[in-house]
């Protein structure tokens, strides 16, 4: 069958690298893709969010599967515009319900679910312009450090954490009062802070059965011993050597079947994946956030893991029929390294050449463009994160070892990278 691919980024190529494996894969087609995914498939110049756009490309290219990468056409109902045209509804599409990603699109929207069905996470309480004055008082009254969400999605720079009461009172305001996320920020989720080690969960779901795939740790931080700014991504490695058999059992019943009972038990409609952002306090897991899809650059860890086929996989959770098939995950290890433009997480420049990706052997692991570009033939950085280089090891440091060996091939002006992703594992 033809397979589409919405989004063009790092995590869109490593789904489309997977699927394009799939015996059921005839072509994949990716809108709009990148340099790297025109490798593997054929790329098409088709905004995510233009749904009358997607339809035409779908019924153009006779496709059987739409995969939906990024957040926003997640948001703005892609699953519910192909449920409402008769000539789309039977074509099967991985995403969840305009209603049910507010549990990414909605902070306060996500808090209330988590509440109702007893998820463990952060206490909080949601502000609005109306009632600024409360936020502040709110904001005095908790221990630091304190955590500022915007409500709606703010491109993975809606949460501020503040160590200084003026400073959280300062950036509330500027949130609220002077739209710092823009409309995003129109509310405002106050939470206490959350302390102990991260960690990405990823669920597939169709609503009703569930699998859970290979998790996964994130460095957002840009300097080296997590330091510096938060970013989108610095690195990723998976399997995560603390997240053992107890602390999954916790998982599973704690957070996991909850939120998918919570689905079935308010008629939400879910089929797709399910991003749990976890933090692990003394062994104790607590939600931080749900995403409606994969992680960046966690699915670069995660797809290359994944043994089974992902075509099946991703059918039968479109379909309903997840509780047939099974998940294979390989027993090695995975590393990616994150290669960014000079200046990112601020300001930075676009159209470098990039030299070397031929070089980066297959042995020595998968680079996954993540904003790139060509023009007159030539691979060029269209963004601030450019490329994830991912390897693979029996262990996390030979793995991340491996990644950086990648790494040293390439070349872009400006370019920089962390040189310790994985280091507490090492």
């Amino acid at each position: 069958m033809n397979i589409l691919v919405l989004g063009s980024g790092g995590r869109e190529h490593a789904l489309a690298w997977k699927i394009a494996q799939s015996e059921r894969c005839t072509s994949v087609f990716i809108a709009p893709g990148n340099a790297g995914t025109a490798l593997i498939g054929e790329n098409i110049p088709v905004s995510p969010t233009d749904f009358p756009a997607v339809k035409k490309l779908v019924l153009e290219k006779e496709i059987g599967l739409v995969v939906v990468g990024p957040e926003d056409p997640l948001v703005k109902g892609i699953y519910d515009f192909f449920q409402n045209d008769s000539e789309l509804k039977s074509i099967p599409i991985l995403a969840p319900s305009g209603f049910a990603a507010q549990l990414e699109g909605s902070k306060s929207f996500a808090k209330a679910f988590m509440n109702r069905h007893h998820i463990p996470t952060a206490s909080y309480r949601e502000f609005t312009a109306d009632t600024l004055q409360e936020g502040i008082d709110f904001i005095q009254s908790l221990p630091l450090p304190i955590v500022l969400k915007a409500d709606g999605l703010a491109a993975g720079k809606g949460v501020l954490i503040c160590q200084q009461h003026d400073e959280a009172v300062a950036e509330f305001q500027q949130m609220i009062t002077y739209a710092k996320f823009g409309d995003a920020s129109k509310r405002v989720v106050i939470e206490s802070f959350l302390k102990g080690i991260e960690v990405s969960v990823f669920v597939l779901t169709d609503g009703k059965d569930f699998i859970i795939l290979p998790e996964a740790k994130d460095y957002k931080r840009v300097g080296v011993g997590d330091s510096g700014l938060n970013t989108g991504g610095m690195g990723a490695v998976s399997p995560v050597p603390f997240f053992d058999e107890a602390l999954k059992n916790k998982i599973l019943e704690r957070i996991v079947k909850p939120t998918i009972a919570g689905f079935h038990s308010e008629g939400i409609i879910y089929k797709g994946f399910v991003f749990l952002g976890l933090m692990i306090d003394d062994g104790e897991p607590f939600v931080i956030e749900y995403n409606c899809r994969m992680g960046d650059p966690e699915t670069e860890v995660v797809m290359p893991r994944i043994d089974s086929d992902l075509v099946d996989l991703l059918l039968a959770a479109a379909k309903g029929t997840l509780g047939d098939v099974q998940l294979k995950v390989s027993e090695k290890a995975a590393a990616t390294t994150i290669m960014v433009s000079g200046g990112y997480p601020g300001s930075y420049e676009t159209g470098m050449p990039i030299t070397g990706l031929d070089l980066v052997a297959e042995e020595n692991g998968v680079v996954f463009h993540a904003g790139t570009k060509v023009a007159d033939g030539v691979v060029l950085t269209n963004g601030g994160r450019v490329l994830a280089v991912t390897a693979f090891g029996e262990n996390i440091a030979e793995a991340a070892r491996k990644s950086r060996e990648g790494v040293a091939k390439i070349h872009f002006d400006k370019m920089y990278f962390r040189t310790d992703i994985g280091y507490e594992f090492e």
